[in-house]
């Protein structure tokens, strides 16, 4: 059984978060949430060290998801132990309307993300690393880079699954075994 598991995408709204925590009920294990570590209170970034620190007890267990590799900040912490890598690359129709629905419920409802950090009209819409910009630049430029680190981990030895649509995403997760 697939006890180790990391999912990725190209920017926000594909449903990253949502799929790693539904597998990590399905396999029994800890759900790590990578933003809710990386930003910390008034949005301050969190050290790589620190990440490293904070992930690396997990990740050394037989039972985890992770929504995300992020080998920039973490090294090859989670990309030595996953045994599978999925690749949410939904297309923007699906994942725009997705992320308008989320920030504006985060927004209206004053909603905290992670460590008293709410969303802001400027920080989805007007900022350099505002949610929509950060999403519509991600989605257009790391897509081809993401395919490309992707395609290494095959090489490593990585299974990698890439679902491109909410219906293969709903077969993936209705036929994954619950422990």
């Amino acid at each position: 059984m697939i006890t180790r598991i990391a999912v990725v995408g190209s920017c926000s709204g594909q449903g990253k978060t949502t799929l790693a925590r539904v597998l990590a009920h399905k396999i029994g294990g800890t759900f790590v949430e990578f933003d809710s570590l990386r930003h910390g209170p008034n949005w301050t970034i969190t050290p790589d060290e620190e990440l490293r620190t904070a992930i690396a007890p997990v990740v050394a267990t037989e039972r985890w998801t992770i929504d995300a590799i992020a080998e920039k900040t973490l090294g090859r912490l989670v990309a030595d132990r996953v045994q599978l890598i999925v690749w949410l690359d939904l297309p923007p129709w699906i994942w725009l309307p997705r992320l308008m629905r989320r920030s504006g419920r985060r927004w209206v409802l004053r909603e905290e993300l992670w460590n008293g950090n709410r969303e802001t009209l400027r920080g989805i819409f007007i900022e350099r690393d505002g949610v929509f910009p950060h999403a519509i630049r991600r989605y257009f430029f790391r897509r081809h880079e993401l395919a490309a680190d992707l395609q290494r981990h095959v090489f490593d030895g990585k299974r990698v699954l890439r679902l491109c649509r909410p219906a293969e995403v709903d077969a993936f997760v209705g036929a994954f075994p619950q422990r």
